[in-house]
C-alpha cells in the first residue's frame, strides 16, 4: 500500500512569520495538532501543538508576539507521496516522530501521514505497532 492510499489531504500550510495564536487557532478549528511551515512554494519546518506548550505557554511568551518560524522544527523529516507505508514506518521510528509530510517528486507537500492514518486505513496492524514502538522509544516512564 502507498502512502498517498492513507495520507490527509487537506493539508494548510503557514508562512513563518505566522503569529503562534493564529496557528494555534487554524490547529484547533481543523482538530490536527501539526501544521507546515512553507515559504517561496518550500517546505521550511513544522510545528506542532507541543512545540507551542513547551516553547511558548512554558517559557512564558506571548503567543501573539512568537512567531512560528521562530518555533518551529526544522529539518524536517518527509515521505514520497508513492512510496510504500514501511518506509512511513521506518522514517517515524527513526525520527521518533508521529507525523510526517508528504511530497511528490518535484518535493512539493501534497500531505501529511500520521500513525492515525496508518491505524485507521491500514488493514494490518502490524504497521502501526511497529511505528508505534519505534516513536515511543525513549518515552516510557521508570518507576
Amino acid at each position: 500500500m502507498k502512502i498517498q492510499d492513507v495520507m490527509s489531504k487537506d493539508v494548510q500550510v503557514v508562512a513563518p512569520d505566522m503569529p503562534v495564536a493564529e496557528a494555534a487557532l487554524i490547529m484547533r478549528n481543523g482538530d490536527f495538532g501539526a501544521l507546515p511551515i512553507g515559504e517561496n512554494d518550500r517546505l521550511k519546518g513544522m510545528v506542532t501543538d507541543r512545540d507551542i506548550v513547551l516553547r511558548v505557554v512554558a517559557e512564558g511568551q506571548d503567543p501573539k508576539q512568537v512567531s512560528v518560524g521562530e518555533i518551529m522544527s526544522d529539518g524536517v523529516f518527509w515521505v514520497y507521496e508513492d512510496e510504500d507505508i514501511a518506509q512511513a514506518v521506518h522514517n517515524m521510528q527513526k525520527q521518533q516522530v508521529r507525523r510526517l509530510p508528504v511530497v511528490n517528486r518535484e518535493k512539493r507537500l501534497t500531505g501529511i501521514v500520521s500513525i492515525g492514518d496508518l491505524a485507521v486505513e491500514v488493514p494490518q496492524t502490524r504497521p502501526v505497532a511497529t511505528a508505534l514502538k519505534g516513536v515511543s522509544k525513549g518515552t516510557e516512564k521508570h518507576h
